[in-house]
């Protein structure tokens, strides 16, 4: 089923079909930020990754969240509300929203773009309002941790000048998903391609 053409009709780039579940010697699990979650890493990997907009969702609205629900399979000390709620909350707009300027998002995909073939393989991205999708290969002896500082690091500072606004752009922390098997990355594309219209952002044209 996973090599039928239909798949690959949805839009699977012939160098990423095959994708398969990664070896748990080939798994690297680290820690990231002061509020740590585990972070699987291997080699080649093909991640799925979020970030967003410092202020795109304010602390109380976080700590909101966090009070209406029950992690299944929490943590001790975890009270975080879930990627999907969060990024519910990030659909409708209401933080901060720097790249609603058309600018600011061509920058930020040009960036993207400008890393396919040299830290990875781009797959599928969507620039948002306050967020960004983006689903890659990593190439060979390139890092997750360190193409996600280069990229953020300087459309922060690119961005910035642009709108001449000064302090921190992202939120410090991101989300990312290592992706086991070819079912699991045709969901991943399915759900970047459909989060502008989703979001009722009309002509959206920063995704691809």
């Amino acid at each position: 089923m996973a090599n039928s053409g239909q798949n690959r009709s949805a839009g699977v780039p012939p160098a990423v079909t095959g994708t398969s579940r990664p070896r748990a010697d080939e798994i690297k699990i680290s820690d990231r930020g002061h509020r740590p979650l585990p972070h699987w890493e291997t080699h080649g990997g093909t991640y799925f990754i979020t970030f967003r907009l410092a202020g795109s969702v304010p602390e109380s609205i976080l700590r909101e969240l966090a009070l209406r629900k029950q992690l299944p399979n929490k943590l001790p000390g975890d009270e975080r509300p879930s990627v999907k709620e969060v990024e519910a909350y990030l659909d409708r707009c209401n933080g901060e929203c720097h790249l609603n300027d058309p600018r600011a998002a061509e920058l930020v995909a040009n960036a993207i773009r400008y890393l396919d073939g040299k830290d990875y393989r781009l797959i599928a991205w969507a620039v948002m309002p306050n967020h960004v999708h983006l689903i890659c290969k990593l190439l060979p002896g390139k890092s997750l941790s360190r193409t996600m500082q280069s990229l953020k690091s300087f459309t922060a500072k690119e961005v910035n000048k642009l709108l001449g606004r000064t302090g921190a752009l992202w939120q410090r922390e991101y989300y990312d998903r290592l992706i086991r098997d070819e079912a699991e990355l045709n969901r991943a594309i399915s759900y970047v391609r459909e989060n502008p219209l989703k979001a009722g952002l009309a002509d959206w044209k920063w995704v691809g």
